[in-house]
């Protein structure tokens, strides 16, 4: 008979994972990060902040550290594209500018690029840069008014996401 402890480890070791690794993530993005498993991760997620391995802060927010860096909207927002994808995905992790996230799907690699207002040109410039074998993008913007300003090949779709996790989809015309 196996023990709650070994039910439960894999579970316990991707929040771990991902709690390190992404920085704060609220419940319902958890939730959306381990599909089928919304009656067992609330328990899951009280056993590890009571063995302290994980911490909620005041506003909801698990870290793995006392003292997190500062919120990262961007990556918060990539978050709920990934959620948005996860029934097909293999892979993910955090990735380096200008991506957030990086994850393989269907035999693919797509990296989440955030483009805060502003960061148009420097975006399409960096992204136009990678000239071998260059991934498939989903951009997330702030405003839908961002898209008209970035150019770069293998740009599947663009995105914007409302405060509570919505994500909505747009393609250039």
């Amino acid at each position: 008979m196996k023990t709650r402890e070994q039910i439960y480890s894999k579970e316990a070791l991707g929040i771990l994972r991902d709690v390190s690794m992404y920085g704060s993530l609220t419940e319902a993005q958890l939730l959306g990060l381990y599909p089928g498993k919304q009656k067992q991760l609330p328990n899951l997620l009280a056993y590890l902040v009571r063995q302290k391995r994980i911490l909620q802060d005041e506003n909801g927010l698990y870290t793995a550290s006392p003292e997190p860096e500062s919120y990262d909207c961007g990556m918060a927002a990539a978050l709920w594209v990934l959620i948005d994808f996860i029934d097909q995905v293999d892979y993910h992790s955090s990735s380096e500018f200008p991506a957030k996230i990086i994850f393989f799907a269907q035999d693919e690699v797509y990296e989440i690029v955030y483009v805060a207002s502003g960061q148009e040109v420097l975006i399409s410039h960096v992204l136009s840069t990678q000239v071998k074998d260059p991934p498939n993008y989903i951009i997330l913007v702030d405003k839908p008014e961002q898209i008209a300003a970035i150019q770069a090949p293998n740009i599947r779709g663009f995105c914007t996401v409302s405060p509570d996790g919505q994500v909505q989809y747009y393609q250039k015309q």
